[in-house]
């Protein structure tokens, strides 16, 4: 493990910590000073504070299998508690400069696949199960047993294809990309905007702000994303002010120039008294007789796979850039980084947020210094106020906010470089992996496809031996999971 070069004053002594809370931190251990934790923990929360915007318009603007939708006020409250609560739990027990918050992708997952066949309670008790199951893995060590059978590649696979879907989702919602209407002998199913064109106010909202995101992602900017939805927020409220745009639908009647989800229009009141009724509103039974035991099992296995990955990369990837990975590539305590992600899981569940996993914009903070869970103390502080500015959430656009789905996305696909494309048995699953979740509006269908054609071609090649024997449990899941329709009908 490398100290950091000291600052201007008094560089760190690893072996006299100046008091038990810097022993207990190890911020001298570590060559850290409290300066630049607290750079490091700021750093953190403004490249991350995005997703109190973002997850309460992914979960907010979907609808369960009653065509119910949750408050987005509440949904942006209990999304910074939860953030808050878990970062900093991660800070005082994990001791590792790694924040936690609502994960991009599971929640699409929340949204978009399970939500619609049950309850948002019973979707939720589904991310519960499955906190649950995890924590269970990490304290018998069998999550490192399943996140080594799959190949490492895949895995890159499945965080590239994520990064496709939701950039899909942002185009979509902002209304860049829109369904073709039903016509005879029309063969495509989208096209750009309204009929061809940019012919709205809220799409110049939506490009304005991407370009503005992108420039200050190249220029290498703290808080690019979040700026950027700022910055197209104010737009929007400019342009609503002096337009008079309104919603996209009027009446019931749908208005294709209006804003895709909330008018952007300055609030009542700036602060007020979270909406904290979210809280305890899941189901860890019903889902099984509405949905089927097939579905929901398959549903809980996406998830795990989901966080699994996700986290193990994450805690790796924020680990090396900080130096701070022994000699097998292994951060300290991470047992106890794995036990807080997976609680930070069940919380998400339990808070109708969905589930809460690491985040790698965590490596901001460390790039600004951060060593030690003292960041994640400023980081989860700084959630916990942002907890009472839920109101301006509303203010947000999907024009605006969407900017970021399509960065993110972005930002999640360049991990494409290290598939080897010349070696067809794993270029073939990941390539399916891959196109099948942004193509098929599914993140468990492209998991799937990939596992199951990476067990086929391996057996093709007469390489059983080198498929590690939980795949082909996994794959066999997944096969049930994708006739569970004529599995149901012969059932039912």
């Amino acid at each position: 493990m490398s100290v950091a070069p000291p600052e201007n004053g008094t560089p760190p002594d690893p072996a006299h910590p100046r008091n038990g809370f810097d022993r207990y931190f190890e911020i001298s251990a570590r060559g850290s000073t409290m300066s630049r934790e607290v750079r490091g923990g700021l750093a953190t929360f403004f490249t991350m504070a995005y997703i109190v915007v973002l997850n309460p318009l992914i979960i907010g603007g979907a609808v369960d299998g009653d065509g119910k939708k949750l408050s987005i006020a509440a949904l942006a409250a209990a999304t910074a508690l939860v953030a808050g609560l878990m970062t900093i739990l991660m800070g005082v027990v994990g001791r590792f400069p790694l924040a936690l918050a609502a994960g991009l992708g599971v929640n699409a997952l929340v949204a978009y696949e399970i939500a619609p066949e049950m309850t948002w309670a019973d979707a939720m008790g589904l991310v519960v199960i499955e906190g649950v199951i995890i924590a269970v893995l990490v304290l018998t060590g069998l999550r490192t047993a399943v996140f080594r059978s799959v190949p490492t590649q895949m895995k890159t696979a499945i965080g590239v294809g994520i990064g496709l879907f939701l950039t899909i989702i942002g185009l979509v919602d902002a209304g860049f990309v829109r369904r073709v209407p039903d016509v005879q002998n029309s063969t495509v199913p989208v096209s750009l905007g309204i009929g061809g064109k940019l012919a709205s106010w809220p799409l110049l909202v939506f490009v304005v702000g991407l370009l503005l995101t992108i420039v200050l992602l190249v220029r290498r900017v703290r808080g690019a994303i979040l700026i950027g939805i700022l910055g197209s927020t104010v737009l929007a409220i400019i342009v609503e002010a002096v337009a008079n745009i309104g919603p996209s639908f009027v009446d019931g009647k749908p208005n294709p120039k209006g804003w895709a989800l909330n008018v952007p229009e300055l609030p009542k009141t700036w602060v007020d008294v979270p909406d904290l009724s979210l809280l305890g509103n899941f189901n860890v039974f019903d889902s099984w007789g509405r949905a089927g035991w097939v579905v929901v099992l398959m549903f809980v296995f996406t998830l795990l796979i989901t966080d699994f990955f996700d986290t193990m990369g994450t805690m790796v990837a924020v680990g090396q850039e900080g130096n701070m990975l022994d000699e097998r590539g292994t951060p300290p305590r991470a047992k106890e980084i794995l036990l807080v992600d997976s609680i930070a899981a069940a919380a998400g569940g339990a808070a109708s947020t969905s589930s809460n996993t690491s985040y790698i914009e965590s490596a901001a903070g460390v790039a600004e210094g951060a060593r030690t869970g003292v960041a994640n103390l400023v980081t989860g502080g700084l959630f916990l106020l942002a907890m009472f500015l839920a109101p301006l959430v509303v203010v947000v656009p999907f024009e605006a906010a969407s900017t970021a789905l399509v960065v993110v996305g972005f930002l999640m696909m360049t991990a494409v470089r290290t598939i080897d494309w010349s070696d067809y048995e794993i270029a073939i699953p990941a390539f399916l992996t891959i196109v099948l979740m942004p193509f098929t509006y599914s993140i468990s269908n492209g998991i799937g496809a990939g596992l199951i054609s990476y067990v086929v071609v391996k057996l093709a090649r007469g390489k059983a031996r080198e498929i590690h024997p939980l795949l082909y449990g996994v794959a066999a899941l997944f096969v049930l999971y994708f006739l569970r329709g004529p599995i149901e009908s012969l059932v039912l």
